[in-house]
């Protein structure tokens, strides 16, 4: 993969709340063009080009871990401000409005409308290589929308309600753009990725994914200037 060309190498933040393959992200988003911190500091992730929020566990002991650095205070402000930000596997999750795992029900960032809840599938977790359905348009999946990408998940997304049109009065209808819904199947459809104007999110991990995952990183990163 060649880096992203220019002369200052946009400025990520990957954050360090607990959960994640921190490491991988790290060196993955160096490999394609990123000037990457790994922090917990709030000021460093506000004011950083890119934010990376990645995720691997449950749902509710992630929330806990991004309310304990108070992560979720500046995903909220960098949105607020139209500044990127992208979640991963876990970290996407929790954008939605709840997880469900094993009948607890715990409250996520609400960023999108949903609920995240077990697969029903004949073998889970869903691990390993798979194709995805991107959607129309979609920029992180420019130039990889046949490869495969690497899953390990036993919940996730299973509907999307703002994949339709979005009234103008709603909250999620950021900057009046509809949200870019690419999926997945594993016994049913699920949602593998979203793009909603500065708030991307995937439900695979792009740092395990060979050289699709690597462009797709490159892709996000060439958002940043």
């Amino acid at each position: 993969m060649s880096a992203v060309s220019g002369a200052a190498r946009p400025s990520v933040v990957v954050l360090d709340y607990g959960f994640g393959n921190v490491r991988s992200a790290v060196r993955a988003l160096e490999r394609v063009g990123a000037d990457v911190e790994l922090t917990r500091d709030r000021a460093a992730a506000q004011e950083a080009d890119g934010l990376v929020v990645p995720g691997v566990g449950a749902f509710a002991a992630c929330m806990a871990g991004l309310r304990s650095v108070r992560g979720d205070e500046v995903v909220e402000r960098r949105l607020a401000g139209g500044r990127p930000v992208l979640g991963i596997c876990v970290g996407m999750q929790i954008l939605f409005d709840a997880g469900d795992e094993h009948g607890v029900v715990t409250d996520g960032m609400g960023e999108w409308p949903g609920v995240v809840r077990r697969l029903d599938a004949p073998v889970v977790p869903h691990m390993g290589w798979a194709t995805v359905e991107p959607a129309e348009g979609s920029r992180l999946f420019a130039g990889v929308e046949d490869e495969r990408f690497y899953f390990v998940h036993s919940y996730a997304a299973q509907e999307f309600p703002l994949e339709a049109d979005i009234p103008a009065d709603s909250p999620f209808a950021r900057v009046s753009i509809r949200p870019l819904v690419t999926w997945a199947t594993h016994g049913g459809r699920f949602v593998a990725a979203v793009e909603n104007g500065p708030l991307s999110a995937t439900q695979f991990h792009p740092e395990k994914s060979g050289d699709a995952g690597a462009h797709l990183l490159e892709n996000w990163v060439s958002t940043l200037r």
